[in-house]
């Protein structure tokens, strides 16, 4: 069931590239495993899944020491949830991205953590595009004063963009949302930011991920640039909240 499930979704996605003349392999998808057990995350790994996606550091964490013996580094975690900074210290060197950062708070933690291990950390700008009161993210205007802070921070490599959409029965209707975060995206990649000044750390070939579409709108994201497509029930099925081990 899983397996036909996730040859259709990568089917949608292909065809959702030749329609908009993209090519299939700049598209990753990221299974959304929160919640789910073990079993289902390896499953998911057997039939060539490498991304997996959580919202709770916890359980990230879990997972990923869990799982470590068997797999290693070949499964990349994400943290796609709200982030609370006192739990930076716990997904720093877990997490391959975060995708979820929208203060400039929350960028020096993760400075100030990666610092303490030495590392680079990916990081996403979490954009509310569509300015919805229950979403985190940072407003379209506030998102160019947030950049210019996250590059001044050596620790920190600002990947691209993410947004979660609203929630809706027809995925057209978020097609403006991405086109718009496709626009964002674009503006800041093309935005001539001088890298002879020692405080600036961006590189504009490594911002290339926009992280945008869910089970219920990913073709349409595709269609409009996303990079990175977040799927959990599509490959899952529905959510059981009662054992996620």
């Amino acid at each position: 069931m899983m397996e036909e499930r996730i040859t259709d979704i990568m089917k949608r996605i292909e065809a959702a590239c030749e329609r908009s003349g993209r090519d299939p392999s700049e598209v990753t998808l990221i299974a959304v495993s929160k919640t789910k057990p073990l079993h289902m995350i390896e499953e998911a790994y057997g039939l060539g899944i490498r991304h997996f996606g959580e919202n709770k550091v916890q359980e990230l964490v879990r997972k990923c020491n869990d799982l470590n013996d068997a797999y290693g580094h070949s499964i990349k975690w994400h943290q796609i949830g709200h982030l609370q900074r006192n739990k930076v210290k716990q997904v720093i060197d877990k997490a391959v991205l975060i995708h979820s950062v929208d203060s400039v708070r929350l960028g020096h933690m993760i400075e100030q953590e990666a610092a303490k291990k030495n590392i680079i950390c990916d990081v996403l700008i979490q954009v509310n595009i569509a300015k919805e009161d229950t979403k985190d993210g940072v407003s379209a205007d506030e998102l160019i004063p947030l950049f210019m802070e996250l590059i001044r921070l050596p620790h920190i490599r600002v990947r691209g963009l993410m947004t979660i959409a609203p929630y809706v029965t027809n995925p057209e209707k978020n097609r403006e949302y991405f086109s718009k975060m496709r626009q964002l995206f674009i503006d800041i990649k093309t935005k001539n930011i001088d890298n002879g000044l020692t405080d600036i750390y961006f590189v504009p070939e490594s911002f290339n991920i926009l992280s945008m579409g869910m089970t219920g709108d990913y073709e349409v994201a595709v269609e409009e640039g996303a990079t990175m497509v977040r799927i959990g029930t599509g490959i899952f099925g529905d959510r059981d909240y009662s054992d996620i081990r």
